[in-house]
């Protein structure tokens, strides 16, 4: 069962939220928060697997929220739901150690997979989301495919392997499965990863993999 934090400001669109979760068997919503700082109390208290958290809430906004839970509650995967897409917020989102960002105005489909790729270990970044990020990154690089390869060349082949996996958006239990690994030892794999490759998430890591064309 994937536990989940709901926390919004706005009380309709944390019953719809829920609405939509619910409707998934292998999903709990185990805690609501109508402002930043409750949300992260709330995950400190009930330890919830996915914290789904508003960017524009009272007393702590959803941003910091997601810094300070990176801190006190590490093991709670964060994701960003908002109508603001502006790219300002989905940097200093993704940097700040969020597993992934969804737009309100998404399909709502995109939300239980989001969740369920949280929860597995994986990012995700809702399509409009996506585009502009792989934009930004790209243009924000000179070279950036060959820099890209000279970065992942400090990497061994089975690290290639799971940063290829990663890159495709598979979560740990599916890269484990893919390559008969025990999940665990995955885990460690992307965490070594992330590491050598001076990464902070899986993001900017699957980013990097795709610029140095491990994704075909």
């Amino acid at each position: 069962m994937i536990r989940v934090l709901v926390a919004d400001d706005e009380a309709m669109i944390r019953a719809g939220v829920r609405a939509i979760l619910t409707t998934d068997p292998d999903v709990a919503v185990v805690a609501e928060a109508g402002d930043g700082r409750t949300a992260v109390e709330a995950a400190r208290r009930h330890r919830p697997d996915v914290a789904l958290l508003d960017i524009r809430m009272p007393s702590l906004d959803g941003l910091t929220a997601a810094e300070e839970l990176r801190r006190v509650a590490p093991s709670v995967a964060v994701l960003m739901l908002t109508t603001f897409g502006e790219d300002e917020y989905i940097d200093r989102a993704l940097t700040g150690g969020a597993a992934g960002f969804l737009l309100k105005s998404g399909d709502p489909r995109e939300l239980l997979a989001a969740v369920h790729a949280a929860a597995g270990g994986a990012a995700f970044l809702s399509p409009k989301v996506a585009q502009r990020v792989i934009a930004a990154y790209a243009g924000s690089r000179t070279g950036p495919a060959a820099a890209a390869r000279e970065r992942i060349a400090v990497l061994t082949d089975r690290e290639r392997e799971v940063l290829a996996l990663v890159g495709g958006g598979h979560s740990n239990a599916e890269i484990a499965r893919r390559l008969f690994l025990v999940e665990g030892t995955v885990k460690a794999y992307v965490s070594t990863i992330l590491t050598r490759l001076g990464v902070r998430n899986r993001v900017q890591a699957a980013l990097l993999a795709h610029e140095a064309g491990l994704t075909g």
